[in-house]
């Protein structure tokens, strides 16, 4: 058993999930807004949201920091700012549900052209009009870990066909280099890939240029990985349509023409923000959190990126 750790976490819904808290465990809250409290600086393992500026300027000021834990899938906002030493872990499998659901929605949405039909409504024009069905689609899953693995249960009672892209090939998964290849025969490409040199623009011009008249991209990942000046080019010629949950400038700015472009639906980076997924982060540190008093190996302990 390990002597005193001081343990600090983000002071928001789904806290209570913990769990019991090992003996010898100082528990500090770190407050939503406002300056971080100076005992934080003590901290030895770190619970962090990634998208926390106030928390990321402070890093190097923690000598004792052994670990930090982050409450999202995605570590890309962490990884160059963890200090030598440092254990970064994420929540992997959290937030797995929450995706896959807005996933599926976001699909069904674009498919049955409903964010059209809002803007009909709102100007009391009945007007017909020849929708697709999901069913008999194929899909192509880019970065098929446990968020595609849930995306795909959910898919499959619809009848589409799947294809499934990740970094290395394994049974019934394709690997990356085969993605131009396969980007053709997709009806609608969901993207869940995590942020790295190898990921960052990966969608170019030249990707989304071999989309189908009419493919669906649907980004859950994030933007940076889409190509926005061509993304927004085929858009605005009709060419594809998206369903983005992540942009590239993010947050998107009020005047941005990616706002008004046609076939396009936009969400504000909410995909996994359910209770029920900030449950299960806080579950998993607490788990983690015994598992370090305990002097066990953490889980999700991130290597190359992610």
């Amino acid at each position: 058993m390990r002597a005193t750790v001081k343990l600090w976490i983000p002071d928001r819904a789904g806290r209570d999930a913990l769990g019991e808290i090992p003996p010898g465990v100082e528990v500090g809250y770190i407050p939503s807004s406002g300056e971080p409290p100076e005992g934080l600086l003590e901290v030895e393992f770190l619970v962090a949201s990634a998208g926390d500026r106030r928390i990321r300027g402070l890093l190097p000021r923690m000598p004792g920091l052994r670990v930090i834990q982050t409450l999202s899938a995605g570590v890309d906002r962490l990884l160059a700012l963890v200090p030598a030493g440092v254990t970064l872990c994420d929540a992997a499998g959290a937030r797995d549900v929450a995706v896959a659901e807005w996933v599926l929605a976001a699909i069904l949405s674009s498919q049955k052209a409903l964010p059209h039909m809002r803007d009909l409504q709102r100007d009391h024009s009945w007007s017909w009009q020849r929708i697709p069905e999901l069913a008999g689609s194929t899909v192509l899953i880019l970065g098929y870990g446990s968020i595609g693995a849930a995306v795909q249960e959910r898919l499959e009672p619809f009848g589409v066909e799947l294809l499934r892209v990740a970094r290395q090939a394994r049974p019934g998964v394709h690997p990356a280099p085969e993605l131009h290849a396969l980007l053709g025969q997709a009806d609608i490409v969901v993207v869940l890939l995590p942020l790295t040199p190898a990921t960052t623009g990966l969608l170019d011009a030249h990707a989304l240029s071999l989309l189908r008249p009419g493919a669906l991209l649907v980004n859950a990942a994030r933007g940076a990985i889409v190509d926005t000046p061509a993304l927004l080019e085929l858009l605005q010629a009709g060419r594809i349509r998206a369903a983005l949950d992540v942009t590239d400038p993010e947050p998107l700015p009020r005047e941005h023409p990616l706002w008004d472009a046609p076939g396009v639906l936009i969400t504000p980076h909410l995909a996994g923000d359910t209770l029920a997924a900030d449950r299960r982060a806080f579950e998993l540190v607490g788990e983690q959190v015994r598992r370090y008093m305990r002097g066990e190996p953490l889980a999700n302990v991130v290597e190359h990126g992610y």
